[in-house]
């Protein structure tokens, strides 16, 4: 999708896209939706006409809180069918030359209601500038962690009324930041890592929200990150969470702007006189939480300024997680779905952490297994921390096990990579992470849960079924 941008006070006049890319194709004929044209510093934008169905979202939608709200107030048509499978990797390929306009268009016009923008208050405000350019109507989430610096949200506030929306904001769990901060502290991040707090304060709010989306635009770019986002493609199914439907490859991944470079935004941004957050005048580049944020120097990258007590090759606060490489050197599992050290385990900080959990040892886990009556049942996830398919489903096993709580049903969780994995394989019905096995109260054999929807609701019916 293409648009021009012509200046009365410039010789200098940008057309096909605002954004320059780093390679173009002669052969790519894109419609044109729409034109921006620049005098006196106004700008005035003319959309050609479209004909489509649309029902108003109500001001006040029914409440879920396992799904985002119907989020900005531009009315969206109501999409009731499963998406087609496609493959996006081939779709990626397609629009690896195509402009942010072009692409953020295929985006709503594919997924409708089912997508909404992730709005962090930083230069990603330029995506809600192109979706407002597509003429389509577009939704927007953003989190709020609760430490924002104070200018993010008043840029909130900006943003909502210069586009005319009402941004859905996701918070996180009340319970669990009093826990964390009682337990460690307001600063434990300075000492132990961010991944904790990041977890509570940022990814589990996010997990809600894409549970009740097919597919999400980020406004992640390959030059932001040489050590995590170097392979950003423009689409892909989300490694690390979950859609609307449930399973693995249940949601899809917009990055609209993964190849354009960030001088090129921000020349985007001042054309079209688009509201910004006003710590970038301060020195910041990348904006995150108050505590973990602070401005660059001349020279230095702008995720020096985020988590910089920490290495630039884990500079991902757990968002866009599945960016993180292990070990080149390091043999593929079994399932070919993760990556692990020599000895078969990884450098990962663990999951699955809660209280309402059981961790079994590897002598826990062979005694559970040999006996014939046993006092409860048991349902155990084995599991590798850095296989970012158990990450995927750590929120709704650790919310499953504290529903469990108390009912009779022992929740559980074993490591199986490294050392114990010849074991599992052999003995636990291991074929690749996670495999999920549920130990009746008068069986021996474990029995294996199969589906690949591993939500809470799905669990449950299979645990219901068997006790």
């Amino acid at each position: 999708m293409a648009f021009a941008v012509t200046s009365s006070s410039s010789s200098t006049a940008i057309s096909g896209s605002s954004f320059p890319r780093s390679s173009a194709s002669p052969d790519l004929k894109v419609p044109q939706i729409g034109s921006v044209r620049l005098a006196d510093r106004h700008a005035t934008v003319s959309l050609s006409p479209r004909r489509c169905a649309v029902k108003p979202v109500n001001a006040e939608p029914k409440r879920n809180d396992s799904i985002v709200p119907l989020a900005a107030t531009i009315a969206a048509p109501e999409i009731s069918e499963k998406v087609e499978v496609e493959d996006f990797e081939q779709l990626a390929k397609e629009l690896g030359n195509a402009s942010p306009l072009e692409i953020m268009d295929k985006a709503l016009e594919k997924f409708g209601n089912d997508i909404a923008i992730a709005f962090s208050g930083a230069e990603d405000v330029a995506l809600i500038e192109c979706a407002k350019l597509t003429g389509r109507p577009f939704r927007v989430f953003s989190l709020d962690t609760g430490r924002l610096n104070p200018e993010t949200y008043r840029f909130f506030n900006e943003v909502e009324k210069h586009y005319g929306i009402r941004m859905e904001y996701m918070f996180p769990d009340a319970v669990e930041v009093q826990a964390l901060v009682r337990s460690k502290g307001l600063f434990s991040f300075y000492e132990d890592g961010h991944q904790e707090c990041c977890r509570v304060r940022k990814v589990r709010p996010l997990r809600r929200a894409l549970k009740g989306l097919r597919a999400w635009i980020t406004g992640q770019r390959k030059d932001q990150s040489p050590g995590t986002r170097s392979e950003v493609p423009v689409v892909q199914l989300d490694p690390v969470f979950e859609g609307l439907d449930g399973g693995i490859g249940s949601l899809v991944k917009w990055n609209p702007v993964a190849n354009v470079d960030g001088k090129d935004i921000w020349n985007f941004l001042r054309a079209m006189n688009v509201p910004v957050n006003t710590l970038h005048s301060q020195g910041y580049v990348s904006i995150g939480c108050e505590p973990c944020t602070r401005p660059v120097l001349p020279g230095q990258h702008e995720r020096e300024g985020r988590w910089w007590w920490e290495n630039a090759k884990a500079k991902e606060c757990g968002l866009h997680k599945g960016n993180l490489k292990q070990d080149s050197a390091a043999p593929l599992n079994g399932n070919g779905n993760g990556a692990s050290h020599a000895n078969g385990t990884a450098t990962q900080s663990d999951i699955f952490n809660s209280q309402s959990l059981v961790t079994l040892s590897r002598t826990g886990i062979e005694n559970l297994a040999r006996l014939e009556n046993r006092k409860e049942p048991w349902l155990v996830v084995l599991y590798a921390p850095w296989c970012r398919f158990c990450q995927a489903m750590e929120e709704s096993y650790v919310e499953l096990a504290e529903k469990l709580a108390g009912s009779g049903v022992k929740v559980a969780k074993f490591r199986a990579d490294g050392e114990p994995k010849e074991y599992a394989k052999t003995e636990l019905q291991l074929g690749s992470f996670p495999t999920i096995l549920f130990f009746p109260k008068h069986s021996s054999k474990p029995i294996k849960y199969a589906s690949e929807k591993r939500d809470v609701d799905s669990l449950m019916a299979f645990i219901n079924a068997l006790r």
